[in-house]
């Protein structure tokens, strides 16, 4: 099984309102928490029009096509649609955001990569989902799908000024919206509040109540590899395990049969491969010393594009993206980077065609399968 996903996978991959009470315990002083809010949910910094909010809902931290047509309908010219909202943009056309709420994000590419059509270029305009604001900002300390952001700080200001077209702001201005995102509105669960601002005990997995949910949560257990069971049990737990259920867990090398470790953050699991969302292909050029270079054709080259990275034994740079977390992941649709699943049954259906394709059929998620998977996902809060 080892030898085999080792050479299946290198083919594939050649992806609330807050008082100043409730700001207690995440590091922010009560004028602070409430100034930050007024900078999350108020403040324009002289920019396009949008604040934080506006990409980033009470409910969802996200932005879902529903949502966007629903604004749509409601304005045509909602900030939302301004910028990189728009098809071009420059504020010309909404047909994007409203079939799949992905803005467009320029990345500058590292030293050691280049366009192939474009030669000159130091940076790249993708395609991408807009991250929820939801537990992350207290509990992850890897932000953007790429890793980009060292801080929630760098964060604020990149966002500021890209997706706001705003001046730079000062060091207190992005700190009071970083601390304001650890407050009470931003998690999903008294657990993972309890967990991130009082030092709690790390969430369990829900035991799940009906048949349904307690099979799918046999996917998501912290076991070894188990041929005799079709590879299911700890399938998924392989690369969504710590407490927010978005690592690698010491399972993975044996699983994947490479030299993964526990921890790890980024992974391909064969999203820009697929390319389901059917963003534009471009050449990317990866350089190993002149005149010797390697080119990949790909909508998005994730994480690679930040390190440059492209002998990949573990999987984590080229079409690689971060490990999303699962906690209140059915409040947060549509999923992965480039938002190509709609649903939690997308999701599941990826996965599905994924492991077949790898594995060459070893490992067979049923419909019953993906339905538990599904009930398991919606439990986990």
């Amino acid at each position: 099984m080892r030898s085999m996903l080792l050479s299946c996978v290198g083919l594939l991959c050649a992806a609330v309102a807050m008082t100043s009470a409730q700001g207690q315990g995440s590091g922010a002083g009560p004028g602070q928490a409430l100034d930050g809010k007024r900078l999350f949910e108020d403040e324009t910094f002289g920019g396009n029009g949008r604040t934080c909010r506006t990409c980033h809902s009470k409910d969802t931290g996200t932005v879902s096509p529903e949502d966007a047509q629903k604004r749509f309908a409601q304005d045509p010219n909602d900030v939302l649609f301004r910028h990189d909202g728009s098809d071009d943009g420059h504020g010309h056309g909404v047909s994007r955001m409203l079939a799949d709420a992905t803005v467009l994000v320029t990345i500058n590419l590292h030293d050691n990569v280049s366009l192939g059509d474009d030669p000159t270029a130091r940076t790249v305009t993708l395609r991408r989902g807009i991250l929820t604001t939801l537990n992350t900002p207290a509990l992850d300390d890897v932000l953007m799908v790429d890793g980009r952001q060292p801080s929630l700080e760098s964060q604020a200001a990149g966002a500021i000024a890209d997706h706001a077209q705003a001046a730079a702001q000062p060091l207190s201005v992005r700190h009071a919206i970083a601390e304001f995102q650890k407050t009470n509105g931003f998690f999903t669960s008294p657990v993972l509040r309890r967990f991130a601002l009082e030092r709690g005990p790390a969430p369990d997995l829900p035991e799940g109540r009906t048949q349904s949910e307690k099979r799918g949560r046999r996917f998501f257990e912290s076991v070894p590899p188990d041929p005799a069971e079709g590879f299911k049990p700890g399938l998924c737990g392989h690369c969504h395990s710590g407490p927010l259920l978005n690592e690698t867990n010491q399972f993975a090398e044996a699983f994947i049969g490479l030299p993964i470790p526990a921890g790890q953050r980024f992974l391909s699991v064969g999203i820009s491969e697929f390319n389901a969302a059917l963003n534009p292909v471009r050449e990317f050029i990866f350089f190993r010393g002149t005149p010797d270079e390697t080119s990949i054709l790909s909508p998005d080259l994730g994480r690679a594009l930040v390190t440059g990275v492209l002998d990949d034994p573990t999987l984590e740079h080229v079409n690689a993206f971060k490990i999303l977390p699962l906690r209140g992941v059915k409040l947060t649709a549509p999923y992965f980077h480039d938002n190509s699943a709609k649903t939690l049954e997308d999701v599941a259906a990826h996965y599905a065609n994924f492991f077949n394709i790898v594995t060459f059929g070893t490992i067979v998620l049923t419909p019953e399968d993906q339905r538990d998977i599904v009930a398991y996902l919606k439990l986990l809060m």
